[in-house]
């Protein structure tokens, strides 16, 4: 049997997938760095597992992560989204995330890619941590706190230093898998 974070333990099989395959992983594309700010954002306040359940309602509503498409969505687009059983239904949720791809795109267009700017937070590369358990992890960082003002500053939204902190863990800009995990030599 494998060890795994405590927060993985026992879950549904997706979400141990997750936490095998992807969380932790250092994300170089920004496809991948929008997808997990839409989810990331979808989850403030609520349970990952919430969100990971309706990860393929939110892959078909938010046209597969496409973030110039996301970007165009106008208000009849909007209402349907809000109508959407296959996501979380929070309007402002929904207008955060179509305002955040503006925003992207506008820092790709400033930084030539929002991986390179986002990367920039941590020195171009993964903080690696040395928790012994999830008890020692923190909510947010200083690295987090920064991201997050910066983000706020330029318009995003949902972006909080514990979404954003999450967002860090998820795409590997930082290693929190525990020691013990055995992910955390994996990434």
């Amino acid at each position: 049997m494998k060890n795994r974070c405590s927060w993985a333990e026992g879950q549904f099989a997706d979400y141990v997938k997750y936490h095998d395959e992807e969380w932790g992983v250092p994300v170089r594309d920004d496809k991948t760095h929008f997808e997990f700010l839409i989810l990331e954002g979808a989850q403030a306040g609520l349970s990952w597992a919430t969100v990971l359940k309706k990860r393929e309602g939110y892959r078909k509503a938010f046209a597969n992560f496409e973030v110039e498409k996301v970007a165009k969505y106008d208000e009849a687009k909007i209402l349907t989204l809000i109508d959407n059983p296959e996501i979380i239904r929070n309007k402002l949720k929904i207008r955060g995330a179509v305002t955040n791809a503006q925003k992207f795109i506008e820092v790709q267009k400033e930084f030539g890619s929002f991986d390179k700017y986002i990367w920039q937070f941590v020195g171009g590369k993964p903080i690696v941590n040395k928790w012994q358990s999830m008890k020692e992890c923190p909510a947010t960082t200083p690295e987090s706190d920064a991201l997050s003002k910066d983000l706020k500053k330029r318009g995003f939204k949902f972006v909080g230093s514990t979404v954003i902190y999450a967002h860090m863990q998820a795409c590997g800009l930082v290693n929190d898998h525990v020691l013990s995990c055995f992910r955390y030599h994996e990434v």
